[in-house]
């Protein structure tokens, strides 16, 4: 029993590390990205590691053994990090970024921006894998990242209290509410781009004419 505690414990050691070196890069790349452009494409950065009792109930979803091993091998968000941007071209600046550092590796991508959900949702999906360096091993690890506009966030958190508060069932005029709602917020953030375009096109010494 102590010797699974213990794979338990450095399970989710190996994650925390992973997560707090991704945020490193982050905001190592945000920073540089000021220096030279003058201009955050970051606006904020979340993390939160999973409890050991919601991975048990996702293996548990997935019919697996309930094991640190099945954990490592079938739970994949359990370092999460939300990346927070002003504007949709924002969100694949940072992915570009993201893809173009050596020691990461994207292992899948879901781009729920370009293709929302049924339901409205938007965000951009990464897990990643990085290495961490341990005293007697290096331990290559996943890390799931969200990347949203202001907007999104906003529609996503709101989306989320609905579904707990009505225990996972949202009621059907609520659900066409926030669809509508979303393509409202699509409109916001396209809007938000082209004003981007008109300020940048300015900063570069054109005139509107």
């Amino acid at each position: 029993m102590n010797q699974e505690m213990e794979k338990w414990k450095k399970l989710m050691l190996i994650h925390k590390f992973a997560m707090d070196e991704v945020n490193t890069k982050l905001q190592i790349l945000n920073e540089e990205f000021q220096h030279i452009h003058q201009y955050n494409p970051i606006e904020h950065i979340k993390s939160r590691l999973k409890h050991q009792q919601g991975i048990i109930q996702k293996l548990e979803r997935k019919g697996y053994a309930l094991t640190p091993e099945n954990a490592r091998r079938y739970v994949h968000d359990m370092a999460g990090i939300r990346i927070t941007c002003s504007f949709t071209s924002d969100i694949y600046h940072v992915l570009r970024m993201i893809k173009h550092q050596r020691d990461i590796t994207v292992v899948n991508l879901k781009d729920y921006i370009q293709k929302p959900k049924p339901n409205g949702y938007q965000s951009l999906h990464l897990i990643v894998k990085i290495p961490v360096f341990l005293a007697a091993s290096t331990e290559k690890t996943l890390v799931e990242i969200q990347m949203r506009t202001v907007a999104m966030d906003f529609w996503a958190s709101l989306e989320h209290k609905l579904f707990y508060k009505f225990d996972q069932e949202i009621p059907h005029a609520l659900r066409k509410e926030l669809k509508s709602a979303a393509d409202t917020m699509k409109v916001l953030d396209e809007k938000m781009e082209s004003i981007k375009c008109e300020i940048d096109f300015v900063k570069s010494g054109h005139t509107f004419m």
